[in-house]
Formats: structure tokens, sequence, C-alpha cells
């Protein structure tokens, strides 16, 4: 009987632990489907550009929700999601609430920008033609069109609150890289005070001489 004893606690500690591991793996599956990333089930990227095309291009939506610099929520819904959620073409904005990283520099400052400009205002939705439709996450890419006519993907990287993304082709690839020179040559936003160690990994790695 004593033999048994330190048998039972030990399978006791060990349904103890497996439980509370599996209770904070659902709350940090539930908190990136609400703020950060969204999954989406395989199928065919043809099938479901044709559906985006359909569903999105040249179309109005309101702004329910700025998650960051570059992402926000509108109010369609997306499969088994309440929203859609739109991942801005050609850009990147420094992370205000990824986990993985926490917040970079002037994370906070890009996500203050687009909400200033996109929260609950109207905008249309445009995709870019030939192109893929959705991001790994399944989130829409897209260029979104301001109330008064700004593209808010340019807007970024004109007042310096986002990078040129230049890891993916798109129809202004080289219309957003002169954007950002421009914004960098004139030190505004972010550029002002920039070091290279508070650029994103991936710029870091394909521009190892860029200079403020």
């Amino acid at each position: 009987m004593s033999k048994r004893k330190p048998k039972q606690a030990m399978s006791r500690r060990r349904r103890n632990a497996l439980v509370t591991l599996l209770a904070m793996v659902l709350l940090a599956v539930v908190w990136a489907d609400r703020n950060w990333v969204r999954w989406r089930p395989g199928g065919s990227q043809v099938r479901q550009a044709g559906r985006d095309v359909a569903v999105y291009q040249d179309r109005r939506f309101m702004v329910v929700k700025v998650i960051d610099g570059d992402t926000l929520d509108i109010d369609k819904a997306d499969g088994q999601y309440e929203t859609t959620r739109i991942r801005l073409w050609g850009v990147d904005s420094p992370e205000s609430v990824n986990p993985q990283t926490g917040p970079m520099y002037f994370g906070p400052e890009a996500s203050a920008f687009a909400k200033s400009l996109a929260d609950g205002q109207t905008v249309r939705v445009l995709l870019d033609p030939g192109n893929d439709t959705r991001c790994k996450y399944g989130r829409l890419l897209a260029y979104v069109e301001l109330p008064d006519g700004r593209i808010l993907n340019e807007a970024l990287l004109e007042e310096g609150y986002a990078y040129a993304d230049l890891r993916f082709r798109h129809s202004h690839f080289d219309r957003y890289k002169q954007l950002e020179a421009v914004a960098r040559g004139s030190g505004v936003g972010l550029w002002a005070n920039v070091t290279r160690d508070q650029l994103p990994a991936w710029l870091q790695r394909m521009k190892p001489t860029l200079k403020k």
C-alpha cells in the first residue's frame, strides 16, 4: 500500500499540470484569434480569390477595429468570423500587439495614427489585381481608401509610421519604396530617431547597410 501512494500523487500532479497547460494554450489561441491573426481552412487560392473579388473589391465597409498600424477589421462577416480582418498591402508597421516581440519602437504611435484616420470610418477596399487576396494567416490583403480619398497604406509611409514591405511584390511596389525613401530622407515619424536594432528583423536582413 505504501508504494502506491507516491504513484497516485505523481499522477495527480501530472493531471493538474496537463490541465494548466491546456488552459494556457486555449487562452493563447483565443487571444490570437481576437487580437492578432486569423487562421483559415485550406482551399484553392484561385477559388478564394474569386470569392474575395466578388465580395470586397471596390466596395465600402465600416472599420470596426484597428488592430495596429497595418491591420484592421471591417464590418463584413468572413466565414466563421463576424468581421473581416485586413492586412494592408505593401506596408509593415512596427508591432504594437505581437506577443512574440512585444511593442516595437513606434508601434503604439503607428497604431494611434491608423486609428485616427480609419477607426469608425467607412472605407473603400481595393484588392491587387492578379495577386493573392489572402496572406498566410487568412487576412484579406488590400489597399484601403479613406473617406478623404487618401490611401491608408500610403499615408502610413508618407508620415513615417510604416516601412515599405519589400518581402512581397505588388502593383505599387516601386511607388511604396519611393514613398518610404522620401519619408526617411525627411526624417519624419519613426525615421527621426529609429536605430538599426529597432528595425524589423526582415528589414535588417534585406538592407544590411540601411541608415536613417
